[in-house]
């Protein structure tokens, strides 16, 4: 059965398509010699969101200009030298693409653009070779250049002025979302006398919805609200939140070994203090008193055990507690703070100290490299093929074929496995080539007017755009509907005849072919795989950690490593599902939680270095077995070794022994319990003797 559009929907496709007759009418008045190639740009560009629009705009003018800049260099080089033009076509596009999956952001759009660009321009260029002139190629790129350009400004023009749907009120649902669940779990972990065994998946969600939030709110300074203005500060919330979930979970740890132990009660202190501050949060933002927050942090000094020589396991870790509920109490504080912040910023006025927010870069998000330059090798091989394909042949139309290799594979390469969507992609491509035969031969020449033109592309344009603003069903209709949009480009280059039609949807479907075929011969990779190499990028981020000169920021090496949690959160749900849960490297992300922790707290000992060594203690010899453990011997076995523990018993020992002031080394003995109880949770209590 098919679904109506809903109203949203509508408006959205009712936008794009006045934007994109706007970008053709204007290409006609200005006399731009292939006029629909603005309206395909418009309807490229066009995004619910007009934050979106307008940042996708951006990097989209910013990745045409730089194809023009590769076409008017690379192509009156080579372009008489069929091998050497392969290799420079198939090294562009595959350099292209590997940049831009280096960047995890919307900037990336702007690579996948300075690559394909060079496609779509210099293909059709170069169709026919006798009446190819070299020195009219900057010609050739700076009218595809501007065609590109007017068809972005008109969809950005109508989708910012018309009915605009702000990005910032997404977001802001988003943030309160993450808020009240954050307050929610919160609750739960410090109220209940037993902690339940699903806060895992809790965890691996709200790593998720973060790094979501993270990508899109690189869009929120192009926003139309108010909220544009607090975009620093939104940032700001989305670290705090990455720091909450490690906090969280070590809490959670620790009351289930201390309630395990105690029968399931703690002093009546700790108990009324959990109490207390799950009351607080649950007040939230609503809550702005700041001597509330002071109390609470006053109390936990107060009842946090004084280490010492005599002090026993129970103590430690109540004194590791103790600490982390001191970081839920400051972040809990700080996201309270933001969020009032932001309030001002809706109503128009600049937040106090807002450009001053201290925020982590989207650069330390995870990339996985190895992906990268697989489908990077991919993508040039299928265009390399193509190229010498098409010259080979000595076939016209045949330009259509590397054009629409090189662009799919750049397009779906984000994805785990692009060869299922490649097919889908493949079969769509063939279903659009009825209908771009009835508009480029029959319904077009019959046209001979710009209004009886738009009456012409109305029904299929609009009732099929309202198919692009969700995810689920634009991967259908987006290789469906840009087809016929590209084809009609044909009418521009006099080639609109049933021959050149034909030749045009055989050189088209077998690019989309090739582009399928060499992603599956050279981009393959099983879910395992992928999972076991970002657990150890992970792995590798925390065994640097012990050779570190300075300690780096707690912040950033959190956002990183919650990071990478939200990348393996479905594709674990996925091996679960496919019965791979005993695969090595879905086995090896069941304690990455475990890990992070770890690597937060050999942090943790890294900023107490200093200070300790004028005490004549040292923290950098766990430190380094720490990284030698998390580089070379967590790869080979599934537990820790009893020297590593040792090695965290006579530190301990050391610590709680030693004279001096009580803060460095209570903070130090705090950050080794976490580290031993982490790494060794079934191992024997520590113990004075």
């Amino acid at each position: 059965m098919i679904k109506l559009p809903d109203r949203e929907e509508f408006i959205f496709s009712l936008k794009s398509f006045v934007g994109a007759m706007m970008a053709l009418y204007l290409a006609f008045r200005i006399g731009l010699p292939r006029p629909f190639w603005a309206p395909l740009t418009a309807y490229v560009v066009s995004q619910p969101l007009a934050g979106a629009v307008r940042s996708k705009a951006l990097y989209r003018v910013i990745g045409t200009i730089i194809g023009a800049l590769a076409i008017v260099t690379l192509i009156p080089t080579f372009v008489n030298y069929t091998g050497m033009f392969a290799l420079v076509m198939g090294g562009w596009f595959g350099f292209c693409l590997f940049m831009s999956l280096m960047d995890r952001t919307p900037r990336s759009y702007a690579f996948l653009l300075g690559g394909y660009t060079v496609g779509f321009v210099a293909m059709p260029a170069l169709a026919d070779m006798s009446t190819f002139n070299i020195s009219g190629i900057f010609d050739v790129a700076l009218a595809r250049s501007e065609e590109i350009i007017l068809g972005v400004l008109c969809s950005t023009l109508v989708h910012s002025l018309v009915l605009p749907k702000g990005i910032g009120s997404v977001i802001l649902k988003r943030l309160d979302q993450v808020l009240s669940d954050g307050q929610q779990w919160v609750n739960n972990i410090l109220t209940s006398a037993k902690t339940g065994g699903e806060s895992r998946m809790d965890i691996n969600k709200l790593a998720l919805i973060i790094t979501e939030l993270r990508i899109m709110s690189t869009h929120l300074p192009y926003d139309t609200d108010n909220v544009r203005w607090t975009s620093n500060i939104v940032r700001s919330m989305q670290d705090r939140f990455s720091t909450l979930v490690p906090v969280l979970s070590a809490i959670e740890d620790r009351l289930h070994v201390l309630y395990n132990s105690n029968q399931g009660t703690l002093p009546d202190e700790w108990q009324k203090l959990l109490t207390d501050i799950s009351d607080w949060i649950a007040r939230g933002a609503e809550d702005d008193r700041p001597e509330n927050a002071i109390r609470l942090r006053r109390r936990i000094d107060r009842i946090i055990p004084v280490l010492n020589s005599e002090s026993h396991w129970e103590d430690m870790l109540l004194a590791n507690l103790g600490t982390e509920l001191y970081r839920l109490v400051d972040i809990c504080e700080d996201c309270f703070d933001l969020r009032r912040k932001v309030d001002i910023g809706l109503k128009g006025e600049m937040p106090p100290n807002e450009m001053r927010e201290p925020k982590v870069s989207t650069m330390t998000l995870y990339v996985d490299r190895k992906l990268a330059l697989s489908s990077a090798f991919a993508t040039a091989m299928s265009m390399i093929v193509s190229c010498l394909f098409w010259a080979a042949s000595g076939w016209p139309t045949g330009f259509a074929a590397p054009m629409m290799a090189g662009m799919y594979c750049m397009f779906f390469s984000t994805f785990d496995n692009p060869v299922p969507i490649l097919k889908t992609q493949f079969y769509c491509t063939l279903l659009s080539s009825p209908v771009s035969g009835i508009y480029l031969l029959w319904l077009l020449p019959s046209a001979h007017s710009f209004e009886m033109l738009m009456l012409l592309l109305a029904p299929f344009l609009i009732w099929f755009g309202t198919y692009l603003s969700k995810p689920a069903t634009a991967v259908k209709v987006i290789p469906f509907m840009f087809t016929v949009l590209a084809t009609l480009t044909m009418f521009d280059m006099d080639s609109a005849n049933m021959t050149s039609y034909i030749n045009s949807q055989i050189s088209q479907a077998i690019g989309v072919g090739s582009a399928a075929i060499f992603m599956a011969i050279f981009r393959t990779a099983s879910v395992d795989s992928l999972i076991r190499r970002l657990v150890h990028s992970i792995w590798e981020d925390i065994s640097r950690l012990g050779y570190a000169v300075r300690a780096p920021s707690v912040v950033a090496v959190t956002v990183k490593m919650v990071d990478g949690i939200s990348l393996l959160a479905p594709r674990l749900a996925l091996a679960t599902k496919t019965g791979m849960a005993d695969h090595p490297g879905v086995m090896a992300a069941t304690n990455i939680l475990s890990d992070l922790r770890v690597g937060l707290n050999m942090t943790r000992l890294l900023r107490t270095e200093t200070k300790l060594e004028h005490q004549n203690l040292s923290v950098r010899p766990v430190l380094e077995r720490l990284s030698e453990y998390y580089r070379h011997e967590k790869k080979t076995r599934d537990v820790a070794t009893e020297g590593l523990l040792d090695e965290i018993d006579m530190t301990l020992y050391r610590m709680a022994n030693a004279t001096g002031p009580h803060l460095q080394q209570s903070q130090a003995i705090a950050a080794l319990t976490g580290i031993r109880r982490d790494l060794f949770p079934d191992a024997l209590p520590y113990s004075p003797s």
